[in-house]
């Protein structure tokens, strides 16, 4: 016996009983957990599609003594960056029922893990998004196992186990760097580094470096700068390595606000881009592309990332294995700062 197709006329008692499947089944289904088999999961779908079942979370929060928030903590000035990962967190989180409560932080707060375990207990969450630098605090990864929460950490190197990591192999890709530069006669490589106590730049340096010592190349000691990730710091550094006679002859800045500023201080200088220098930089902001010239960077999937850390946090929830990518390789975008190869 079928029902009258009206939102809210409809109950998980009902989805159970015309699937002839228990209401825990439906709660599964609901929930994308991976123990429901395909033909039942799809026969269960179908109901909730045709009825237009639409569960409330506040019925669902008190069956399963969850609050359906994840938290995300984050301490990251680059806005664009933070809104294409909470875009992706949400595009995994909300289609299942769940909200996202965003806490910013001073990753150097030395209260942070107190702060922290106050906040899940306060928004009563059932688990936790970490974002970099945030997520290298070992200290804090080890309370929150500790105290049994669950998170998941974006991070450029794993620092847990894979099951708690959403990895952007920086390292690797900075292969793609070495190589472009071969191809194009780089002789003297300089490197702009991000703040020092970030994992992010560690990966990204010493990856090059692993990478340019395969080609015959190397960066000299002089040809380094270190920014904080911020335009100012960008042109401070830039204005080091270029304002001088034996300048590098390319340089790699580890994102692209650091990066647009070497290219502004390239110019100021009279210093040809790409033919007397080639600048790459990192995170592929809508301004690398019309920038003149416009520069070549590494393209990091901010948004993929998240989204597969919103499924694997989900899956913790559940207490299930996720099979959502781990490791996100950056592509580098090929553009006008970088010369075509000979």
């Amino acid at each position: 016996m079928g029902l009258e197709k009206s939102k809210g006329a409809i109950t998980i008692n009902d989805v159970a009983r015309l699937a002839g499947v228990s209401k825990r089944t439906v709660s599964r289904v609901i929930n994308h957990s991976a123990t429901v088999n395909a033909e039942t999961r799809a026969k269960i779908q179908a109901i909730i599609d045709q009825y237009d079942y639409a569960p409330s979370k506040q019925a669902r929060g008190l069956a399963s003594s969850r609050s359906y928030l994840v938290g995300m903590l984050s301490d990251d000035p680059n806005s664009i960056v933070i809104h294409s990962i909470q875009r992706g967190a949400i595009s995994a989180l909300s289609p299942i029922g769940y909200e996202l409560v965003v806490h910013p932080l001073n990753h150097l707060a030395k209260d942070i893990v107190d702060n922290v375990l106050k906040f899940v207990a306060r928004s009563n969450l059932d688990g936790l998004l970490i974002l970099p630098p945030i997520s290298m605090n070992t200290e804090l990864l080890q309370a929150l196992k500790a105290n049994d929460i669950k998170f998941v950490a974006l991070t450029a190197r794993e620092v847990d186990d894979i099951a708690y990591c959403v990895v952007s192999s920086d390292r690797i890709a900075m292969q793609q760097v070495a190589e472009c530069w071969d191809k194009t006669g780089v002789r003297r490589p300089g490197f702009i580094k991000g703040p020092l106590n970030r994992l992010s730049t560690k990966e990204r340096y010493e990856g090059l470096v692993e990478a340019l010592t395969q080609k015959n190349l190397s960066i000299a000691q002089e040809d380094i700068a270190v920014g904080d990730f911020s335009y100012k710091s960008g042109i401070d550094a830039a204005k080091t390595l270029l304002d001088r006679t034996d300048r590098p002859d390319a340089i790699f800045a580890c994102n692209d606000q650091m990066a647009i500023a070497t290219v502004h201080v390239a110019q100021d200088l009279g210093i040809n881009i790409p033919d007397e220098l080639q600048v790459i930089g990192y995170d592929d902001e809508p301004m690398a592309g019309i920038l003149r010239p416009s520069l070549t960077t590494l393209r990091r999937s901010n948004t993929d990332m998240a989204r597969a850390a919103g499924l694997k946090i989900v899956a913790l929830i559940n207490e299930e294995v996720s099979d959502a990518e781990s490791y996100f390789l950056p592509q580098l975008i090929q553009r006008d700062s970088t010369r075509k190869p000979n």
